[in-house]
This record gives C-alpha cells, structure tokens and sequence, in this order.
C-alpha cells in the first residue's frame, strides 16, 4: 500500500464517476437527455435494434457486454506481457465488443460494462466537439485544480508514481471513458467532495446521479451495494451509515474511495500489489476505510459483507490476483 497522498496511480474505474459527471454537467446544459438514445447522437455505432439511452449507459442497464471478446482481452498473466501495448481508438474497441448479443434487453437488469462508459466518452467527444481528455481538463480537472489527474489513452508511463507495483507500464486506450485515468488520493478526494458538495453538478441533476438501482452478480444476487449514475452507495454496517464512491483494478493497482453523502468525510486507498496481494488484502483494505469513515467504537461491514467495494462490479477475480478481487475488465 502507498502512504503517498501525491503520488499518482492508475485508478483504473474509478474513472468512471469523472465520465459520467463530463455526461451529467451537458445534460444540465440541455445539450443531451439522460433517456436520448445513443443512435440520436452516435447513429450506426451500435448494431442492436433495441434502443439503448444514455441513464442506462451510466447505470450498467444497457446489456452491453462487459469487454472486449475473450480472444481480445487480457485472460492470463501471459496475455498482459505480450499484449499490453497495444493500441485501441474508441471505435475499434466498441465495435469488437459489440459483434454479440446484448445481455439482456436494456432497462430490464444489471450487468456492469466497461463498453458502456467508452461509448459515453465518445458522446462527450462528440457533443462537445473536444477530445476527451480537453473536455476532462476544460470542465473538471482544471476548475478544481487536480493536478495530478488525467486521462493517459495511449501513453503507458505513470509519471510520478506513487511507489512501485506489480505493473504500471501499459496502454491502456481499450478503457478510454471507463478505467483509463490516472491520479492520486488527494485529488479523487478532492474531486468527490467537490462532486457530493454540489459543486460540479446542478440539485436535480446530482438527484438523478444518485437515484440507484440495485447491483447484481451474475447469477442475479444482490451484489451489497446500489448504482446511480457513475457513482455507488453501499452501507458501511450498524451505526455507520452509508458512504458513496467507486472503486477500482487493473493489473499492479486496486483502488477503493469512499466518502460520505455530503462529501464532508472520505478516504481512497490504493494497493499497489494488485496481482499479488495475499487473500486477507480486500478485508484490510474495507476494513482500514470504514474504521476511518466510523470511527474504531462502530461496528463496520465487513469486507466479505460489503459485496461492492472488492468483489463487486467486476467477477470474476483474475488468476493471481491475490485477495483484490475487482478486476478491471480483463486488464
């Protein structure tokens, strides 16, 4: 674990809350609606007849498919040595993702998907009429001053890396809108006490960024915590609350943020021994944020309880990936 709060880190889908801010603050601009659907702004990109809106892309109720096909996508240690410089324009990835059937019929369930938010990107590029990461600068990293935050697509170095990892040189331009940033804990506290704070979103739009919908495993369960639009709500156990957040993995980082609803208390914490964390890693890490949010005198959900902040969004846990469990899409 780093104890450098101005180190940067790859933060991987803690990526996706900036994403559907950039989404939430056109729709307060009246450029999109949150229930347009992706051919009114991208016509052609999807080959699905079922319409899919823009709310189920920032929910994960689309029923895209969650990555890349298997023969694409980073399945075994080996894949990651041999195939983590290579490049993906938007484009080319969502139209490998999307030769298959959706999941489900959209707005019908729950199924997180990496694709979803690289679409999402692509809107923002497209209404705006900027790159993503200009627009990323433009509207919230430059106005709150993070510094160390940004969208790397293509380039594979960390500059000012908070320590050493299992891994930190990739391309990583296959998760462009999804897990393809890179920052430190202060700035992602920073950026979510700015962001529950009302600061970055309207009232009514920040209401629609946090009305949830329950999250599911892939076998139909209630997976412990509950999606709004980019960001989760998961209960911290008995006299605790609830917290909101994202968390994060990708090969040599797994990273956790949590904060309370009005964005007064947080903490991100990142392991940076993703690959090879000891199984008792995940409880450690829920278990060093919850003490921090409730105080040592509280009774804290356990890690094994809490479903999300570890094994949540991404299930399976890659080979060897120690006690980590979230596995940012294959990668």
């Amino acid at each position: 674990m780093t104890g450098d709060p101005d180190g940067r880190f790859r933060i991987a889908s803690i990526s996706k809350p900036f994403t559907a801010t950039l989404v939430l603050q056109l729709a307060d601009e009246g450029r999109i609606g949150l229930d347009d659907t992706v051919g009114e702004h991208l016509p052609g990109l999807l080959p699905y007849s079922e319409p899919i809106t823009v709310r189920q892309l920032l929910q994960h109720t689309s029923g895209l498919l969650r990555d890349l096909p298997p023969h694409l996508t980073w399945e075994t240690l080996p894949e990651i040595g041999t195939e983590r410089f290579e490049a993906y324009t938007p484009e080319r990835l969502v139209r490998a993702s999307t030769d298959r059937p959706l999941q489900f019929r959209p707005g019908t369930s729950w199924a997180y998907s990496n694709v979803g938010y690289t679409v999402l990107a692509m809107l923002v590029e497209k209404v705006t009429g900027q790159r993503f990461e200009t627009a990323l600068d433009e509207r919230i990293t430059g106005p709150l001053q993070l510094s160390d935050t940004a969208s790397m697509r293509s380039f594979p170095f960390v500059p000012g890396a908070a320590g050493r990892a299992d891994l930190t040189e990739y391309d990583y331009s296959r998760y462009i809108g999804a897990g393809s940033m890179v920052s430190t804990a202060d700035d992602v506290n920073r950026f979510f006490d700015a962001l529950l704070g009302g600061e970055l979103l309207s009232p009514d739009m920040l209401r629609e960024m946090t009305d949830t919908v329950p999250a599911t495993t892939p076998d139909g369960a209630y997976a412990g915590y509950d999606y709004g639009l980019g960001i989760y709500r998961m209960s911290l156990g008995k006299g605790c609350g609830e917290a909101w957040g994202h968390d994060g993995s990708l090969p040599g980082s797994g990273t956790l943020s949590l904060h309370r609803p009005d964005g007064d208390a947080g903490m991100t914490l990142t392991v940076n021994q993703n690959m090879t964390a000891p199984p008792e890693t995940a409880g450690a890490v829920f278990g060093v944020l919850t003490t921090a949010l409730c105080g040592e005198d509280t009774q804290p959900r356990i890690a094994s309880q809490a479903g999300s902040a570890t094994a949540v969004a991404d299930q399976p846990p890659m080979p060897q990936q120690g006690g980590y469990p979230h596995r940012h899409g294959n990668s």
